[in-house]
């Protein structure tokens, strides 16, 4: 037998040995009552992951009450500085971006709306003021005027392409949605990403889960424009899939606990869209519905953030990283007191 010269094999043996390229982002939503005191912790696991965007899909704050990081429940006896609902109101966006948005530095960062974002007072138009600083940077700004140069409309639904990879951030946060509007820009979205040879992988985050998920009794089943609605963004991603071969990921939260293979149901039985529940950012956390599978496949009593590990072939893995209760110690420090940080450990739920 011929003999490789060793040299050769010196220099074939990395290239063997080396993995796909990969890439990462993190992703989860739902921030109020304990936001506060999770997200930094949040922020601290993306950095150190080196994950190269940061995604919130939506609920930054309760508005239709005191979140219990601003107002801790009376039971800790903790001394407070008395705040009215008018001056919560006023101030629970500027709090959030402070203590949920800041401690990620200079990490990108997308935001999606949930319902907490149109609770009255709370409305879109004011939203849209608030956070005009994330839904117009360039890397969003740039991709609407390459779709069309003539759009120059601010708006609550958006998408990105990076490393090949189109990210749809919608909006689903009211009961009026999906609208005409928002569809119409969709099927154009998806239409271009189906003709195109460079986008190989769709990414769709939005608050609530699409209809016939196992969230079901909390997601857009919930209201007839959104069963209706819902339902045809979803017989458009399973085209992009099953037709156009794309890859196709869809990611929610609402729901406050983890849950991964939303979408393998009765409703949409051999017609199934990978998809994610991360609603672990802070709020507090529901009940698992009946028939959910065991762990790791489906986690309540958790806080956490899903890491999305982007392939080469547009291929992407999902995991979620639980947060402890020495993370939440050690990312807080002696801010927040100790006290509170166990209660929203232990106590945020129902």
């Amino acid at each position: 037998m011929r003999k490789i010269p060793y040299v050769l094999l010196a220099l074939c043996a990395p290239l063997a040995a080396q993995a796909p390229a990969t890439w990462k982002f993190a992703v989860s939503g739902d921030s109020r009552n304990c936001g506060d005191i999770v997200m930094p912790a949040i922020a601290a696991g993306v950095l150190q992951s080196q994950a190269q965007f940061y995604w919130h899909l939506g609920d930054f704050r309760a508005i239709y009450t005191f979140d219990e990081d601003l107002v801790p429940p009376a039971s800790l006896r903790l001394p407070t500085k008395p705040l009215n609902i008018s001056d919560y109101e006023a101030g629970a966006w500027p709090d959030f971006i402070a203590h949920q948005l800041t401690p990620f530095g200079s990490l990108p960062l997308f935001l999606s709306p949930g319902n907490h974002e149109t609770i009255p007072p709370a409305t879109r138009e004011a939203y849209l003021a608030q956070f005009a600083d994330w839904l117009e940077t360039p890397v969003i700004r740039n991709q609407r005027l390459k779709d069309d140069p003539r759009d120059h409309m601010l708006r609550t639904y958006y998408h990105w392409i990076d490393h090949n990879i189109d990210f749809i951030a919608l909006d689903n946060a009211s009961h009026d949605q999906f609208d005409a509007a928002q569809l119409k820009w969709l099927h154009a979205v998806i239409a271009r990403d189906e003709a195109s040879d460079q986008v190989r992988t769709i990414v769709v985050g939005m608050h609530a889960a699409l209809p016939g998920s196992f969230g079901f009794a909390h997601s857009m089943s919930d209201w007839a424009q959104g069963e209706q609605s819902g339902r045809e963004v979803y017989q458009a991603l399973l085209h992009a899939q099953d037709t156009a071969h794309k890859h196709v990921y869809l990611l929610a939260s609402h729901s406050h606990f983890y849950m991964e293979d939303i979408y393998r149901t009765d409703t949409w039985k051999g017609h199934v869209l990978p998809g994610w529940i991360i609603g672990t950012a802070g709020a507090v956390r529901y009940r698992l519905p009946a028939g959910a599978a065991p762990a790791p496949k489906a986690m309540t009593d958790v806080y956490g953030y899903l890491i999305g590990a982007a392939a080469a072939d547009g291929s992407i893995s999902f995991s979620f990283q639980r947060l402890s209760v020495a993370d939440l110690l050690r990312a807080n420090g002696a801010r927040v007191p100790e006290s509170l940080v166990h209660w929203c450990d232990e106590q945020n739920k129902q």
